[in-house]
């Protein structure tokens, strides 16, 4: 490593976190929660409220609940969603189910803004640990196991270079983490399947239950939308949509921005005559403020997420395809089983490979499984057997065949309803990591 000044670090941190995104900052809020000393360093300088919106499943939902982040905070940044729903070409319903409390679990799904959850954590952290904790304007470039633990570099907004050290370092450093690189410097590219996505948000209705969450159209060719916050005094809300279109990949994604700004009548053209009288696809599409474009991408799985005394947690450690809803709620699982880890093995390397054993194997598999379509493979199933238009949907897969579906995705996903309303909390309340060795 570089020799360079150390960061002056009053109340040395047990454990440092690269990255203020939201498995970062859940990380930090669940060591605070445990006694665990930490410092979380953040690439940019001042964090804002970016991105669009994201589902929290109810196994997410309920360890922001344990961390004391309730209804009152996610009414504020989103609604909690009642259904879920995928829909044909033809704008007939394929299939759909509730969600959260009306689905019978002991939590809520939220549909939220995911740059306002991100400031909610932000905040959140900012009071409990106070301002000192996080660091902003620092990048964490690298690392090196050290007798005591580990000691990372930084660099700062304006290129000068510094150290930190501490006994454990997690890495949350996002799809383009500098520590997973350093962990696995062998690794394949960022992997694009083809997927083109736009996304935006347009003050209108809500379909259906009022809080839907509906897919509509085939695997390689739909719209994702649903409302991300409370209806007005009109009944309009903010309604965030994803619409997308798979292209041929063979090229690799030729653009050198992994999202930039684009005009609706770029790509409108795809979603031409997608009218059903209860849902007009253009006129929505029409009515959005900015509209971004993304390559849908993620990782190849790695075979484990763990060297010595670092880990990689959220997309560091699984970026994952946004077909299932879950990439921001199982960071939010990551930090917390990471912290259940802690408590059973201390702040040592054997607590991260604990965390290791436990997820990368079958998170690992979600994220393949996202990449086949995750849930949205019954649009797949629909589109070979009848090109995505039908008129008795029984006919085309069975309610029977729809359910197991369903079924296997959420157990996958870890989050079917009675095994989560059965498990006991992830952390005990009042739990707390024995003191950190001296010497």
């Amino acid at each position: 490593m570089p020799d360079t000044a150390p960061v002056a670090q009053p109340d040395a941190p047990a454990v440092l976190i690269a990255g203020a995104g939201i498995g970062g900052l859940a990380t930090a809020l669940t060591l605070h929660q445990l006694g665990v000393p930490c410092r979380v360093f953040e690439a940019v300088s001042e964090l804002k409220p970016l991105g669009v919106g994201i589902n929290l499943q109810p196994n997410a939902v309920r360890e922001l609940f344990d961390l004391g982040i309730g209804p009152d905070q996610l009414d504020r940044i989103g609604i909690a969603c009642r259904e879920w729903a995928l829909v044909g070409l033809n704008g007939a319903e394929i299939y759909a189910e509730p969600r959260g409390l009306d689905a019978g679990y002991n939590w809520p799904q939220y549909s939220v803004h995911r740059g306002e959850l991100q400031m909610l954590l932000y905040r959140t952290a900012l009071e409990r640990l106070g301002p000192e904790a996080i660091c902003t304007g620092q990048k964490v470039t690298g690392y090196e196991a050290t007798a005591e633990g580990v000691t990372v570099t930084l660099r700062a907004s304006d290129g000068a270079e510094s150290t930190a050290s501490g006994r454990l370092l997690i890495g949350a450093d996002g799809i383009h983490s500098a520590i997973r690189a350093q962990m696995h410097p062998d690794q394949p590219p960022i992997n694009w399947g083809g997927a083109i996505m736009w996304r935006g948000t347009t003050r209108a209705r809500p379909a259906r239950t009022g809080a839907s969450f509906v897919g509509l159209g085939t695997h390689r060719h739909r719209l994702v939308f649903y409302p991300i916050s409370q209806p007005d005094a009109d009944g309009l809300a903010d309604i965030n949509w994803i619409a997308e279109v798979t292209v041929d990949n063979s090229r690799g994604w030729t653009n050198s921005d992994w999202n930039k700004k684009v005009a609706v009548e770029d790509f409108i053209h795809h979603f031409d005559g997608w009218d059903y009288g209860w849902l007009n696809v253009p006129e929505l599409l029409r009515g959005a403020g900015d509209v971004w474009e993304y390559p849908m991408i993620d990782r190849d799985p790695v075979p484990t997420w763990v060297d010595g005394p670092v880990a990689l947690l959220g997309d560091a450690a699984h970026a994952m395809y946004p077909t299932g809803s879950n990439g921001a709620s199982q960071a939010i699982v990551d930090a917390r089983v990471l912290g259940s880890s802690l408590l059973e093995h201390g702040i040592t390397p054997q607590a991260l490979s604990a965390f290791d054993a436990r997820l990368c194997g079958p998170i690992s598999k979600v994220v393949l499984r996202n990449r086949g379509a995750g849930p949205f493979g019954l649009l797949n199933l629909v589109d070979d057997r009848c090109g995505g238009t039908f008129d008795d949907i029984d006919a085309v897969v069975s309610p029977a065949e729809r359910a197991e579906f369903m079924a296997a995705y959420k157990s996958a996903a870890g989050f079917a309803i009675e095994t989560l309303n059965a498990a006991p909390r992830t952390i005990a309340l009042e739990a707390k990591v024995r003191p950190v060795p001296v010497g």
